[in-house]
């Protein structure tokens, strides 16, 4: 049987960041305390001004920028197309990641996780949207004032999670949101 909780955004737990550079508010984990022993991991990012970015090796990352103007990401040395928002960008944990705002703060969400412990999919939607899965877990994150899934609705920035699937997962979803599924491997 599946378990679906809600996150509201009022609730969400600040925390700074591993290198100190900025503060995240925690969204969701699948386990571990902190910085440690989580195999995903859902937050939002303050960036105030230009600079690096924390280290979490052996983990992906997908962030995107959802509200600002932006900012163009430089991985491993090389600088990438600027990153506008609601345009997910993918990079390793380990990768030296620094970032130039483009006219000033922005907010971005990201999503970390273990590639060894799990197989991620991340999508942004807008409108009326169907899809079916066959995930374990997934999360529908809110950029919109109303987002409905699931006979649930989600202000800004509010996120839904479905634990436990085990079968063909039916989800309707109304307004702007990210989906995201993941699904243990081995």
């Amino acid at each position: 049987m599946s378990a679906i909780s809600v996150w509201r955004a009022v609730d969400y737990v600040r925390m700074p960041w591993k290198n100190g550079g900025g503060s995240t508010e925690e969204i969701t984990r699948d386990a571990g305390t902190g910085l440690e022993g989580f195999g995903w991991r859902l937050s939002i990012a303050d960036i105030g001004e230009s600079g690096g970015f924390s280290s979490f090796a052996g983990y992906q990352r997908v962030i995107t920028v959802i509200q600002g103007a932006g900012m163009v990401l430089t991985v491993d040395g090389e600088e990438q197309r600027g990153l506008l928002p609601l345009q997910p960008f993918a990079f390793r944990g380990d990768s030296q990641v620094s970032c130039r705002l483009i006219t000033g703060p922005i907010r971005d969400f990201n999503l970390i996780y273990s590639p060894e412990r799990y197989h991620a999919r991340l999508q942004w939607v807008d409108g009326v949207q169907r899809f079916f899965s066959t995930a374990q877990t997934v999360l529908v994150f809110s950029v919109a004032d109303e987002v409905k899934v699931l006979g649930e609705k989600l202000g800004h920035h509010d996120c839904l999670q479905v634990d436990g699937n085990a079968g063909l997962l039916d989800i309707s979803v109304t307004g702007r949101c990210c989906l995201i599924e993941l699904t243990q491997r081995g």
